[in-house]
């Protein structure tokens, strides 16, 4: 029996396999690499290129391995990006997701794992976020990750299919082998990271008129690593028999823009010039997560996600593959 990872090449999906096999796991991966990399992938790990709602590919895919379930990463990602191109966003994210999902369940696969987002919630009205928070995305990618959620749930009551949506927060840091690289990089410590390196002269931060108190934006920030050993978890809940479940993930604590900037100046020794830019549509002043349920259901713990040990990971991952995934 054999898990398909979607999106296993790519930032999250890499760190995720990595842990799978770790623990002795059969995996399949189906990435369409247009942000995965398959070096981030060992050579031996069964590898498909193609889309994920691709119900041919998937055939075949299941032809060739008995899967028992699906971690589904694959998705577009960047919030701005979707404000721009909402278009792109709900036919990758929601028509290739919805292709998909229907697809295992006519193979016979019952168990989901979805990477969500806390993107679902849009502004929030309180904070910390429960799962119980209203949920009204501010961006088109939001809105695309809730749709999924929507779908999942449906296919639970009609036709028993058991999920669990992990509605992350801010995913950063690296482990020894897999760390982040993407173009374009939208997330904040890659891209101060590159400031350092002398990649970039500058460091743009979108807005300092929030109401936080240094006015930029607050959010939460969970270590890789925490990230994807919780959705190895997840995935044994629901080999266990678990409900269908939405869960937070993030540790509870969060970050401005400047705390962010900050850490990294110490970590990296390095001076980290910044700009103010006008702020980006779709950007939430806070988000910051409650994970108590999740700490609960999955018996999880961010064991790794203190600021600087995500800031440490991501710069020691930086300095050991200066180009990326670029083979050298």
């Amino acid at each position: 029996m054999a898990i398909l990872v979607t999106g296993g090449a790519g930032y999250i999906g890499s760190v995720t396999v990595e842990g799978l096999r770790a623990r002795g796991e059969a995996v399949v991966v189906l990435d369409d690499l247009v942000q995965g990399h398959r070096l981030a992938l060992d050579a031996d790990v069964p590898f498909y290129q193609g889309n994920a709602g691709d119900r041919k590919l998937l055939a075949r895919v299941a032809h060739d391995h008995k899967l028992e379930a699906c971690i589904h990463f694959a998705a577009l990602a960047s919030v701005g990006e979707s404000v721009a191109e909402p278009a792109k966003y709900f036919e990758n994210n929601v028509e290739q997701g919805i292709a998909m999902i229907s697809a295992l369940a006519q193979q016979g696969v019952r168990r989901v794992v979805f990477s969500s987002s806390c993107a679902t919630y849009g502004e929030p009205e309180q904070i910390p976020i429960t799962e119980q928070s209203r949920q009204w995305p501010t961006n088109p990618y939001g809105w695309s990750k809730l749709f999924l959620e929507r779908l999942l749930d449906s296919y639970d009551t009609a036709y028993g299919l058991k999920f669990v949506a992990l509605r992350y927060f801010n995913a950063a840091g690296a482990s020894e082998k897999c760390g982040e690289h993407h173009k374009p990089e939208t997330h904040l410590i890659p891209n101060v990271l590159s400031v350092a390196l002398g990649e970039q002269p500058v460091v743009p931060v979108f807005g300092n008129n929030y109401p936080t108190p240094d006015g930029t934006p607050i959010r939460d920030y969970i270590h890789v690593i925490d990230l994807a050993d919780a959705h190895i978890r997840a995935l044994e809940h629901l080999r266990r028999g678990g409900q269908s479940d939405f869960l937070n993930l993030g540790t509870g604590h969060g970050f401005s823009v400047f705390e962010v900037i900050e850490c990294i100046r110490e970590v990296t020794r390095r001076k980290i010039p910044v700009h103010i830019e006008s702020p980006r549509p779709g950007d939430p002043s806070r988000l910051v997560a409650d994970p108590t349920k999740t700490k609960a259901v999955l018996a999880w713990e961010p064991a790794v996600s203190d600021l600087r040990s995500i800031v440490r990971s991501a710069w020691n991952w930086r300095l050991r593959h200066p180009s990326g995934y670029v083979a050298q």
